[in-house]
């Protein structure tokens, strides 16, 4: 009993601590230490809906807002399967957005919170673009 207990403790603890990075970008981005916002605030707040639900993904570890406008994923597997998965299940979910995977090399720096969402999505391809819809 205990154990199963201390079991779903964790179990919610690692949901709120990965919830923490979408809430945590958003709070940098609004609070101007990103520098002058690109959208309105209230655009932001739905990218939060956006990033909140891409946590759920099998494939996504942690998830971020950008100050551009996207979600910026640490995945699980960085294979290309795996990523190809994830992209098409994002897509499927938020048709408007665009998705960027962090990189190995990105990911073994040392990731900030002020690094992450000063990062573009600009140059990737959308998920309207992705989908053929023009």
């Amino acid at each position: 009993m205990r154990c199963g207990l201390a079991a779903l403790c964790l179990l919610l603890w690692a949901g709120a601590a990965h919830a923490e990075s979408c809430n945590r970008s958003l709070e940098y981005i609004l609070d101007g230490s990103a520098g002058d916002l690109s959208q309105a605030p209230d655009s932001y707040r739905g990218l939060l809906k956006a990033c909140l639900a891409t946590l759920e993904l099998s494939n996504v570890k942690d998830a971020y807002v950008l100050k551009d406008g996207g979600i910026a994923v640490l995945p699980r597997d960085f294979s290309v399967v795996a990523t190809a998965g994830t992209l098409a299940k994002f897509c499927e979910a938020n048709p408007r957005r665009t998705l960027r995977f962090l990189n190995r090399k990105e990911a073994k720096s040392g990731l900030t919170t002020g690094l992450v969402v000063s990062l573009s999505s600009g140059g990737l391809a959308s998920c309207r673009e992705i989908r053929g819809e023009q």
